[in-house]
């Protein structure tokens, strides 16, 4: 039977008298031996599993309640303590059990960067967000014996959408030529995506999983997925947000300025600003034609419909850019007429998101 919030809580209540006072600066008044544990709110989960509680503390911790069953939780363990070794600033574990799921760790703050994205204060914000992820993308990977974002992975994403987006949420079934078509521009997306150097990657660094921090750099969370892939994967998860848009030529700016200071410091090779922006626009197809299935996925599996609102950028994400590459007229093509017409009667359609 799974693990309840009434276990974890219990959990929380032997494990609160003996945490470090010093590590995470709690108050007296919330420790000390037969403390118990402060009150307790529960907060809106994400995408996947796990159950998040924020406890009345000074400051405040997190209790998570994590599914073992479902979750990569010794991934997360490992990731969040080599990531802090290295600079970045990543929850840090009070206490933990492994069997159950269950962790005490600390709250990186209230806000998350979405919140705070505005057309004026977007510039600083990223600049942050930006500095942040070239630390990050800095760090070793060796010890970490991550899995490789490999052609196997990256075209398993991509099935999501004909698995989930087309055929159950949309109800077309791709017929044998329209999987023929979408394997030859699958390919390309992945041959591109392959002769991009590599990095660690977050898989899903965006407004949402990025945590304000007045003046400093943002918390970095929900990176246990992380792989060894290619450069541009979490700089266009970052700049072409499925859940906020900003001008195409202020993306393509932050995108070579980002690619300039990267291959300052030797992260990337030196690469022409053509081939760069095209792996960063193709990498962003792959991405969102993956979210398409995930957010259909969620809504129909997961019973999370709140994300089929966020189906019309990523919509227009893809058609725009597949539109800028002659390699992508057939998908879009495609798209257009057999696609196109379900969604625009669909009640989550926005025809300009």
């Amino acid at each position: 039977m799974p693990n309840t919030s009434e276990e974890l809580r219990q959990w929380v209540d032997t494990q609160w008298p003996h945490l470090s006072l010093n590590d995470f600066m709690l108050k007296p008044e919330f420790h000390g031996p037969g403390a118990a544990a402060p009150q307790w709110q529960a907060l809106a989960g994400d995408a996947g599993f796990r159950r998040y509680f924020r406890l009345a503390s000074d400051p405040p911790l997190l209790a998570v309640l994590s599914p073992p069953q479902t979750e990569p939780n010794e991934v997360f363990l490992k990731l969040t303590r080599h990531l802090r070794h290295h600079g970045v600033l990543t929850p840090a574990v009070a206490a933990v059990d492994l069997e159950r799921g269950f962790f005490l760790i600390e709250d990186l703050g209230p806000t998350l960067l979405l919140q705070q994205l505005n057309h004026d204060s977007v510039e600083g914000l990223y600049a942050e967000a930006l500095h942040c992820l070239l630390h990050m993308q800095q760090c070793p990977t060796e010890a970490l014996a991550l899995p490789a974002y490999d052609r196997d992975r990256l075209r398993a994403e991509m099935n999501l959408f004909c698995e989930w987006f087309a055929p159950r949420l949309l109800g077309y079934e791709p017929t044998v030529a329209d999987l023929h078509m979408l394997d030859r521009w699958f390919t390309q997306l992945e041959n591109s995506a392959l002769e991009q150097p590599t990095v660690l990657v977050h898989r899903d660094y965006h407004s949402r999983n990025l945590v304000y921090r007045t003046g400093g750099p943002p918390g970095v969370i929900d990176f246990q997925d992380a792989v060894v892939g290619p450069i541009t994967y979490d700089l266009v998860s970052l700049l072409r947000d499925c859940y906020i848009r900003w001008s195409e030529a202020r993306v393509r700016r932050w995108a070579m300025s980002y690619a300039n200071i990267a291959m300052q410091c030797g992260v990337l090779p030196l690469v022409s600003e053509e081939r760069f922006m095209r792996w960063f626009d193709w990498m962003g197809l792959q991405r969102h034609i993956k979210v398409l299935g995930i957010f259909a996925r969620l809504s129909l599996r997961d019973h999370k419909h709140g994300y089929l609102n966020d189906l019309p950028l990523v919509i227009r994400y893809t058609l725009d850019i597949a539109k800028r590459y002659e390699e992508g007229g057939e998908f879009v093509a495609w798209f257009e007429a057999k696609l196109l017409p379900r969604i625009e009667q669909q009640p989550w359609w926005n025809s300009s998101p």
